[in-house]
This record gives C-alpha cells, structure tokens and sequence, in this order.
C-alpha cells in the first residue's frame, strides 16, 4: 500500500494505520533529527523529537495535500522545523558527547587498528559536517545520507533547486577542505614529483 492510499485511509477514520507510516519512516526521521542535533551536542533528546515529529505530523495530516509535496518531504520539513525550534529554545543546554555517555563501537571481526582508524575518520567526517552551518548541514545529510533528489531538498529547506546546489557545493568543500590536512601525505606528492 502507498503512502497516499494509507494516508487517505486514515484520514477516513482508521487512525490505527498511521502506525504502519511510522514505521516506514521512523528510522530515517530519527537519523536526520540526530544529525541536526549533533552540532548542539544534544543527540540525547532525538528520539523525543522524533515523536514529536510524528505527532506533529499526526495532528496536521487532515492538512497534508501531495499535491505540494510527498509525504516524506512533508515529514522531513516536520522534523527540521520541530529541531529548530528545539535550537532556538535550547541555546544555553549543551551536553558535551562525553557526558552523553554514546561510545560508538566496531563490529567484533575488525582488528584493533582498523577500528580505531576507522573510528577517527567517521569521528572527523562527523566533526566536519556538524562544523558546517545548518542549511548546508541539512542539505548534506538529506543528499548523502537520506539520497534524497534536489526538489525534495529544496522543498524541505525552503530554498530554490539551485540554492540547493549551491548549499550541497558549498558543505562538499567545507568538509573537503576540513578534512584536507588528515588526509594528506606529503611523502606521497614527494614521490610524484620524482617521477
């Protein structure tokens, strides 16, 4: 069944679908709220967000109309707005990650040393994202790692396609360029040059 179809169904009365949409978009939602938060250091209240997302949504789905958007889009605009304005009242509340108490962990086949290595990266990839400003936060994570296309992501960040572009051309460089001095090595281009 479709969204449309479960979203039509449920606005006739069987309000008990609704949890089969949740179900289809609860992780995506809670990776995106997480990720926008991650900056803030406030990783530990996306989960509370993410219902509030859902409720939000629940509350507000007599008014979804796809002619403006997919639900999906609708959701994700749900989920930014709702972290936004969690920001806005939360300034002052930073959490650090160690007192969060997250430890990411690798998987137990993975030697030591790739672990850790692989570790660093994701911790400095990570870092260079969450250094980006939010637009151009948002509009990575919606790309790179939701895969949405650009409408979808202008449409949730209220921007043209080509603000978009330019967002998503902006952060790529950004992270580049952060991530510029950990990944090079000069011995390498000191070969090159010999040859």
């Amino acid at each position: 069944m479709t969204d449309s179809q479960l979203i039509q169904l449920i606005k006739q009365g069987n309000t008990e679908l609704y949890s089969e949409l949740m179900r289809r978009y609860q992780r995506k939602i809670l990776a995106f709220v997480y990720h926008m938060l991650k900056n803030s250091h406030m990783e530990l209240i996306a989960e509370d967000l993410c219902s509030e997302t859902f409720y939000k949504a629940f509350r507000s789905l007599h008014s979804f109309r796809e002619v403006d958007a997919s639900f999906s889009t609708w959701l994700y605009t749900i989920a930014r707005n709702t972290v936004l304005s969690e920001l806005r009242k939360n300034r002052a509340g930073n959490v650090s990650l160690e007192e969060s108490g997250y430890t990411p962990v690798a998987p137990p086949e993975v030697a030591p040393e790739q672990a850790a290595l692989r570790k660093e990266r994701m911790m400095l990839v990570r870092e260079a994202i969450n250094n980006l400003p939010e637009k151009q936060r948002s509009a990575l994570i919606l790309r790179e790692y939701d895969q949405m296309d650009y409408q979808e992501i202008a449409i949730i960040l209220d921007q043209s396609v080509s603000s978009v572009k330019s967002l998503l051309f902006r952060a790529r460089s950004s992270v580049k360029l952060q991530l510029e001095s950990y990944f090079y090595e000069p011995e390498l281009e000191e070969q090159a040059e010999r040859v």
